[in-house]
């Protein structure tokens, strides 16, 4: 069905594969097993135990180069990928996801953009489940493979026909977070509800929180002070919050520049910031 011989397609509740991607209404396409469940939680809630709502989630890369220790320290590459698509898997179960697809994709050729099997894949997958809103991740984050993703997605939706767009398409936060987005142009998504199922989210990733990365602690501290500090004036209307930047005019406009898009971010942070000053000086 996909191109990498590694690809999966996982549907929890084992309905048909046409009609489980067919019912999809939130799509969340991530680098790595783990990054949806940080990154993706409003889709996730959003979709929980609604009916005719259904998140399904895609994740690019294989897992091989995972770093590891303590139980894991041993495994070999192909071990080390057979765990992360079952802790992936496993997250599915919980979270009651329509459909969890594993491209499979060494990192190295998500990077390459002369390598266009995986933008096939994503439009497939667009063209297949049609959306209405997607979360990928977000265009200013530091690890390079999540930007390979953000440009390989947003590729993929310029594909797209007109009719089969979604509504909305959102760069969220993982490896940096979105606080110095101006709140005029920050997503703000409530987080809130259900702080048990996101914690049990991010507690199936054994392999990494084992490996010493305790990214189940840091998502949901995060989303905890984001709360606490996105307002300096006003008590705290939320427990948990995360961010997102709005990526719609991207696939709107296909001929409008991803870099000076970016590039406008960045000075109206810059604008914000030298205005402030100058007002208290």
């Amino acid at each position: 069905m996909f191109n990498h011989p590694n690809a999966e397609l996982y549907i929890p509740d084992g309905n048909p594969i046409d009609e489980a991607l067919m019912r999809t209404t939130h799509l969340a396409i991530g680098a790595h097993q783990d990054d949806l469940e940080i990154m993706a939680i409003d889709g996730i809630l959003q979709c929980f135990r609604i009916p005719e709502k259904w998140f399904s989630g895609v994740v690019v890369t294989d897992g091989r180069s995972s770093p590891r220790s303590g139980v894991y320290a041993d495994m070999d590459d192909e071990a080390m990928m057979k765990v992360r698509y079952e802790e992936q898997k496993l997250a599915a179960d919980i979270g009651q996801f329509g459909s969890q697809i594993m491209l499979g994709y060494p990192s190295s050729a998500v990077k390459d953009a002369a390598n266009k099997l995986v933008v096939e894949d994503l439009v497939k997958i667009l063209n297949l489940t049609k959306p209405m809103v997607v979360y990928t991740h977000n265009l200013t984050d530091k690890h390079p493979t999540h930007i390979a993703i953000v440009l390989r997605t947003i590729e993929a939706l310029r594909q797209m026909g007109k009719t089969n767009k979604p509504m909305k398409v959102y760069g969220c936060e993982a490896w940096r977070d979105l606080d110095w987005l101006p709140d005029r142009l920050k997503i703000r998504f409530d987080c809130s509800d259900k702080p048990n199922l996101q914690e049990a989210l991010l507690g199936v990733f054994d392999s990494q929180i084992s490996g010493g990365k305790r990214y189940d602690l840091a998502a949901m501290g995060r989303r905890v002070a984001h709360a606490t500090f996105f307002q300096s004036h006003a008590t705290d209307t939320t427990s948990h919050l995360s961010f997102g930047m709005d990526l719609t005019p991207l696939i709107d406009d296909p001929n409008l520049s991803i870099e000076e898009f970016t590039k406008d971010l960045i000075h109206q942070f810059e604008k914000d910031v030298i205005e402030a000053i100058r007002a208290a000086s």
